[in-house]
């Protein structure tokens, strides 16, 4: 063969394998990002009727769906163990906080016997990636050397940036966390920022051949109110006027975008006092300006992040869900009568640098890292490093308009949680409600639905609990949903959902417990108790959440003992 024939061989093979490449076929399943926020009430965002500045969530309920009857189960981590496990979270190991309460419902650690939504969608040939807040194992200062087989690599992640704790400074958090190794926080650290910096990172990183999964838990707004200070700029006198006309603005903004029913009025007050006979009326308004710039920030974030899929050509088939753990959270973190140091045997003058690299271990820090007291007290102003505060109790009851309750408790201010689904080019529908009701378990079924996984039966050889929730992609259709009930306990706080009925009751010591029962279609604010109207109804759904308690092991709060005993 001549050297010319060589030639042209050679090009028509190089011709044939381009084509070949060419002809590849792309990856099609969706990526999926799942974000969620920490402890915001209802309706704080502009899409479910607030005034927070959040033009990107409320761009994508403008172009996705907006779930009007979604679940959370009251409290941050029990609700991030059952999201990313698809059990209930005592299923899942923690059916309170991080502590073991002696059983394997309340264990405080996560359960081997779950899997979670990485290790299911890694199987299925996703890359995964984490940046935000973990608080699904211990974490304890004093261990130098702590266990690591439930942090996030050990579950199924394939990057990680985040805190493994629960709460912290936003400029000092403790627990900071990249892959498997504690870090310090750079200089100008901002904690909102840092998860969003990192979730564009492994986005521009990533190899779009294959599918991601990216759990991006905020920790904003949890306490303490801490901000940039030209985030909280934007809302100086924007809460003058007081919680009272807050409350009244977003319910009717509520009612002008169909989101509630008239029907549905402004829950009881629960002993707030009305605005005009509040003290301290600018210090208040303060921690909310602080409050609103918190969630302010972590839109922008989430901008970001929208902005990396967009340039990377990957937005239309990435279905991005967005909820809340919990409901706002009246907890006063920080209300005590004079401003002082968080820690009273610290010198008030004194100043005590921290050394460059130094890792944070405390929850409150004892200093900035430039070495100032950490205070806390009534008429504190919030936002800066050297404060920890929360921001009260009639803010939460803003926060959850129309609701009542909050964070820790089940009636509807605690558990009800935006959820806002987005993916161009998987639903059709654009800017409209889902009434269907849902819960955390549902989500974990959805993303393996659409992922083409498979949950398993064993995972690295342990026996994997059988599980629970259903795929919400009928509803992306506005398709009927099974029927099911829908169960909550915490703290001894308990409910159950069945239909429009819900039976609800608060926990209180060496009493009965003292059920409520609502009919949530026309009474979603629980305000007209039916339980001596309705008797059986209350009886059937008793009997129901009985069963449940039994089968993922609840127990009762005051002898810990199970629900049901044999």
């Amino acid at each position: 063969m001549t050297r010319s024939k060589l030639l042209i061989v050679s090009l028509l093979s190089l011709i044939n394998l381009a084509s070949c490449e060419t002809d590849k076929p792309k990856n099609t399943r969706p990526n999926i990002i799942l974000i969620m926020s920490d402890d915001m009430g209802y309706s704080d965002i502009g899409s479910y009727g607030g005034v927070i500045n959040t033009p990107v969530l409320d761009g994508l309920a403008a172009n996705g769906l907006r779930f009007t009857q979604f679940y959370n189960t009251a409290r941050c981590c029990p609700t991030r163990a059952s999201l990313l496990t698809r059990l209930y979270q005592h299923q899942a190991g923690i059916g309170h906080m991080m502590s073991d309460r002696g059983s394997d419902a309340y264990r405080g650690d996560l359960s081997k016997n779950a899997v979670t939504i990485a290790e299911v969608l890694k199987q299925a040939g996703y890359a995964t990636y984490m940046s935000g807040k973990w608080h699904v194992t211990p974490y304890k200062a004093s261990e130098e050397n702590p266990s690591k087989d439930n942090w996030p690599l050990q579950r199924g992640f394939d990057k990680f940036f985040g805190t493994i704790h629960g709460a912290g400074s936003f400029f000092d958090p403790n627990s900071l966390t990249r892959g498997n190794e504690f870090i310090a926080p750079s200089k100008d650290f901002y904690y909102t920022d840092a998860i969003s910096d990192n979730a564009v990172k492994f986005i521009e990183e990533h190899d779009t051949e294959k599918p991601f999964f990216m759990y991006l838990p905020y920790t904003a707004a949890h306490w303490p109110m801490h901000a940039k200070p030209e985030d909280i700029a934007k809302y100086k006198g924007k809460f003058d006027e007081g919680w009272d006309a807050l409350r009244q603005t977003k319910y009717e903004q509520m009612l002008k975008m169909g989101l509630i029913k008239p029907e549905w009025k402004l829950s009881e007050k629960d002993g707030i006092p009305d605005w005009e006979h509040a003290e301290r009326k600018s210090w208040y308004s303060s921690l909310m300006e602080v409050y609103a710039a918190m969630v302010d920030c972590m839109d922008q974030g989430i901008g970001s992040v929208m902005n990396s899929l967009e340039k990377k050509g990957i937005k239309e088939n990435t279905l991005v869900f967005f909820l809340q753990d919990n409901g706002g959270c009246a907890e006063e973190y920080g209300f005590v009568d004079s401003i002082a140091p968080h820690y009273r045997d610290i010198d008030p003058d004194e100043k005590k640098p921290m050394k460059e690299g130094e890792f944070q271990t405390d929850m409150v820090p004892r200093y900035t890292r430039d070495g100032r007291p950490v205070l806390v007290g009534k008429g504190l102003e919030p936002g800066g490093d050297d404060t920890y505060l929360g921001y009260g109790k009639p803010w939460a009851n803003a926060s959850n308009t129309p609701f009542r309750t909050y964070k820790h408790w089940v009636h509807e201010g605690g558990i009800a949680t935006p959820l806002i689904v987005h993916w161009p080019s998987g639903i059709a529908a654009k800017n409209e409600f889902r009434h269907q009701p849902g819960h955390l378990i549902d989500i974990m079924a959805t993303c393996i639905d659409v992922a083409g996984g498979e949950y398993p039966d064993t995972f690295s050889g342990n026996t994997i609990t059988p599980l629970e929730g259903i795929s919400l992609t009928p509803a992306f259709k506005n398709q009927d949903l099974a029927d099911r009930a829908i169960f909550w306990e915490h703290e001894g706080n308990k409910a159950v959902r069945l239909g429009k009925f819900k039976l609800v009751s608060k926990w209180k010591k060496d009493s009965e417990y003292n059920w409520e029962l609502y009919d949530l279609e026309s009474d979603r604010s629980e305000l007209n108790d039916l339980i001596e109207q309705m008797p059986e109804k209350a009886t059937e759904l008793e009997t129901l959440w009985k069963g449940w308690a039994q089968k993922v092991g609840a127990l009762t709060w005051d002898d810990k003992q199970p629900i049901v005993r044999n």
